[in-house]
């Protein structure tokens, strides 16, 4: 039997809070591109370890630097002046006998591919420098690997989620993707991020959105494009709630001056803003102060018997299935004993606001997703789920 607990505290669910704060860095902020390139790196190892030896070898490439560049926006142009400097670091079976594994090439190609599929307004080779001194694995944790069967953790950690999101998360979260994915406007960079806060019943949406410069002519273009962009978030996130929402966007901007956040390439990362790994979105996408959260770094790591990576996104899962019965809100945390099969963790434990009654189902849904818990590996590996 699986240690599985679930108890019923009492809990100030958080949409009963008076306050409530609520981040999340879009895909072109610093902090986001490094924990894209991670797992992308190690998305891409898996594929080239599965191709050749059918299973997935020992590898973390949670370790990525972004140092940042130098650019001269101008209205109608601009120019790049000095690339940001990327390095992928981390370690990874590199040998199997005598045959080699070009890591290095593999690392630094899904870089770049990440880079040009996720920014649309860089040329990559003007944009960044990319470095790699990705290492050998260690032999006790390569060893762990070896072994057929339920994989074995690697560590003593434990994992962290919730559900289901709030009403001013689920705005934070949709607003930037929208902004990024469906939006519809050029003039408007993939370094967005959102602060949420809520007092009562009003929310207050603190946008920093990236201009693009190539794309706006003169400031006061730059002024209608703001109009636009807050025009048409009113009309999108008023369809998600019925609280009042007031949005403000770029705050920083000074027009009498003409100082605005006008960027050559969409993202602040070309005007020395650094990133790295694990220093931004928690895996439901989402910095949660308010919430109980890990602050482990989980983008990079291998999906296979990390489990600083695989129990935060499991916890997440067992979270949203057992809330979708019915339970006001759930906090799942999940704690690992190196060595120990990933699928037995020490404890799992549940806590509901809701009906007693879902205890048994609780249960039933754990012991599911542990029974099948390297379902999260082919998820990671496939690209199905997200990290950051």
């Amino acid at each position: 039997m699986r240690n599985i607990v679930v108890e019923f505290p009492r809990i100030t669910p958080i949409e009963k809070q008076k306050i409530e704060l609520v981040e999340r860095k879009g895909l072109g902020h610093p902090d986001s591109l490094c924990d894209g390139i991670a797992e992308s790196v190690s998305r891409a190892l898996c594929r080239e370890y599965l191709h050749r030896y059918g299973r997935v070898l020992h590898h973390n490439t949670d370790q990525v630097e972004l140092v940042g560049g130098a650019a001269k926006p101008e209205y109608g142009g601009g120019e790049m002046i000095r690339p940001v400097y990327i390095l992928l670091g981390g370690r990874a079976t590199k040998r199997v006998g005598n045959e080699r594994i070009p890591i290095a090439e593999i690392a630094i190609e899904s870089a770049r591919e990440y880079l040009k599929n996720t920014l649309k307004n860089i040329e990559i080779d003007k944009f960044a420098e990319i470095d790699q001194r990705i290492g050998m694995g260690s032999a006790d944790l390569q060893h762990i690997f070896e072994k057929n069967g339920i994989p074995k953790s690697n560590d003593t950690s434990f994992g962290v989620g919730y559900a289901p999101l709030s009403d001013l998360e689920r705005i934070v979260l949709e607003t930037e993707i929208y902004i990024n994915r469906k939006l519809g406007m050029r003039e408007v960079g993939e370094d967005v991020k959102v602060m949420g806060f809520r007092n009562g019943d009003r929310i207050n949406l603190t946008i920093a959105a990236a201009m693009v410069s190539r794309y706006i002519k003169s400031l006061d273009h730059y002024i209608s494009v703001i109009e636009k962009l807050h025009s048409k978030l009113e009309r999108f996130v008023s369809r998600m709630t019925e609280r009042d929402v007031d949005i403000y966007i770029n705050t920083a901007d000074d027009y009498e001056d003409g100082s605005v956040y006008l960027t050559f390439t969409g993202t602040s990362a070309e005007q020395g803003d650094d990133g790295s790994v694990g220093r931004g979105n928690r895996v439901n996408g989402l910095i949660t102060p308010c919430r109980p959260v890990s602050l482990e770094a989980a983008s990079g790591k291998n999906p296979v018997n990390h489990v600083g990576k695989i129990y935060n996104l499991l916890s997440r899962e067992i979270a949203e299935e057992i809330a979708g019965e019915g339970a006001e809100e759930v906090h799942v945390r999940l704690m690992s004993q190196i060595g120990k099969p990933i699928d037995e963790p020490m404890i799992a434990s549940i806590n509901i606001v809701g009906d007693k009654k879902l205890k048994r189902r609780a249960i039933e849904i754990a012991d599911y997703w542990l029974e099948n818990i390297t379902t999260i590996t082919e998820m990671c590996i496939e690209g199905r789920i997200r990290t950051f």
